[in-house]
């Protein structure tokens, strides 16, 4: 059984010079992302210089993401398609088989965007698989609901197992984490164990639900009734999800979205980072002790 990384995410256009600033914090592993394209910027220089900064002390990239529409392909979208693409291409000069986003969405329902998910993400999970590369959707609505939206149709497992029959491909799954879970009011625990198989990436964010508020002024009222939190400040069972993980041979990292906590925000930000990093080790039982021989 591999140990599971922890890790932080990087904006992939940054990463050169932000790297080696949070190199000695300890983080096991990097996601870096790109929002709507990876604007012009040259994959195979980058991926050289991200794997100089990080070959000393091995750490590896865990993935690739790329978070827009590329669905519909429309306004800032419009290269949102082809960044998915580049991305795919270049992932093994970043050392990884992973690239996550959205799966984007056309006007209308969940199962109005079907047949257009089933369409561009064959062809990229084609694309993908003569690479030896993974795709993987994280599961934040935007904002959207099963009638509407304009970011991701991954955000329900009703919705998961519609794309999965949709697209039955083994190298098309899931970034999940369970505060996207918990702003739904639904349960992450019961709903890891059931989809643990097509989990291939796991995002360190968390969420405090005032169940107080939701019982005196319901979901749609003017007071808040949930926040992102970052791991460690919220209500998840962090033990129990990488017990989960563990006992179905999970063998990825667990890279923590900040800059979501309502408190450990600003130029608090990294104090929170790395209390979710040293807080995400100890739940995982701590640093891997050899057995007396």
């Amino acid at each position: 059984m591999k140990q599971i990384r922890i890790g932080t995410l990087v904006g992939g256009g940054d990463a050169v010079r932000v790297l080696p600033q949070i190199l000695p914090h300890g983080f096991e592993s990097f996601s870096l992302t790109f929002w709507q394209s990876t604007n012009g910027l040259d994959l195979s220089e980058t991926a050289k210089r991200v794997k100089e900064l990080l070959a000393e002390k091995g750490i590896p990239v865990s993935s690739l993401g790329i978070f827009g529409n590329p669905l519909t392909g429309a306004g800032d979208n419009a290269d949102t398609l082809a960044s998915w693409e580049r991305l795919i291409d270049h992932a093994h000069e970043f050392g990884t088989d992973l690239v996550a986003g959205f799966t984007g969405r056309m006007p209308g329902t969940i199962d109005d965007s079907l047949p257009r998910y089933a369409e561009v993400f064959g062809e990229l999970a084609k694309r993908a698989a003569d690479k030896g590369v993974k795709l993987a959707f994280e599961n934040c609505d935007m904002g959207g609901t099963w009638e509407s939206g304009d970011w991701n149709i991954a955000h329900n497992p009703t919705a998961w197992e519609r794309m999965f029959n949709a697209l039955p491909a083994e190298n098309v799954g899931l970034q999940w984490e369970p505060t996207h879970q918990m702003v739904s009011l639904i349960d992450p625990i019961p709903q890891l164990r059931k989809w643990v198989g097509k989990i291939f990436n796991v995002h360190g964010k968390d969420a405090t639900i005032a169940w107080d508020v939701v019982r005196e002024y319901g979901i749609h009222g003017p007071k808040p009734f949930v926040w992102h939190r970052t791991p460690g400040f919220g209500d998840t069972n962090w033990t129990d999800v990488i017990s989960i993980l563990r006992q179905h041979g999970y063998e990825g990292s667990i890279d923590i979205e900040g800059w979501h906590d309502p408190v450990y925000r600003d130029e608090w930000e990294m104090t929170g980072q790395v209390h979710a990093l040293n807080y995400l080790k100890n739940c995982r039982g701590g640093d891997f002790v050899p057995n007396p021989s």
